[in-house]
């Protein structure tokens, strides 16, 4: 299940500039945490973790990281909100306290699964179509249960939403083949014909390591 985790821990930088808004992350970096977890190249992400000094990119490698290491030093010290946010940095921030959920215990579940909760409404309410909003919370919808909230046609549409979105973000640090992916995850789970078709599709593209052992061998 790693593929499915997506977080990790340590402090983030949490005091805005002067301005009041934290400075853009350099594209090549918020790239890079999407080739680097790809590639499950763990040593390359904690060295860029460690050094960054940016906020989005420190969120986005503590996202890439826990998944990959299951390593809980990813989920400790997880800020309650951040100031001057974009909605990339509340989605990420909201799928690290959702992988809180999961790892704590019975009595932690509701506090931080409303935290994610109120994370993932108001980076919604900053950008629905933000790739990580479409990611994680599409996610959430697939795995959540029923009873919860959960729905996987929600989930489909999310994916598909996402895949259609990622050309419109310059540098969102998730890749179309990612994409692709959770779709064909989805579909798998609706029981839908297509899926074969599309797992060939996305295995001729020749993916990184993490994605096509997810391909071949699913949880």
């Amino acid at each position: 299940m790693m593929l499915f985790g997506i977080l990790f821990a340590a402090t983030v930088v949490m005091n805005a500039p002067a301005s009041g808004h934290p400075a853009p992350p350099d594209t090549a970096l918020v790239d890079s945490t999407q080739i680097y977890y790809a590639e499950q190249n763990v040593e390359a992400l904690k060295r860029l973790y460690e050094q960054t000094d940016n906020r989005e990119v420190a969120l986005l490698c503590r996202y890439r990281l826990y998944p990959l290491t299951q390593d809980p030093v990813y989920l400790e010290n997880l800020p309650l909100d951040l100031k001057a946010a974009t909605a990339r940095e509340l989605a990420v921030l909201s799928g690290l306290w959702g992988y809180r959920v999961m790892e704590s215990s019975v009595f932690k579940v509701p506090t931080y699964g409303k935290r994610a909760t109120r994370l993932m409404d108001r980076a919604k309410a900053l950008d629905p179509t933000e790739p990580f909003v479409l990611l994680i919370d599409g996610q959430s919808l697939l795995f959540r249960p029923k009873i919860f909230g959960g729905n996987k046609q929600e989930a489909l549409d999310q994916f598909n939403q996402l895949y259609e979105a990622l050309p419109n973000h310059s540098s969102s640090g998730i890749s179309a083949i990612e994409a692709g992916l959770w779709v064909w995850y989805t579909r798998t789970k609706m029981k839908d014909e297509t899926a074969d078709a599309l797992r060939s599709e996305l295995l001729a593209q020749n993916p990184p390591p993490l994605y096509k052992a997810f391909l071949l061998d699913p949880p």
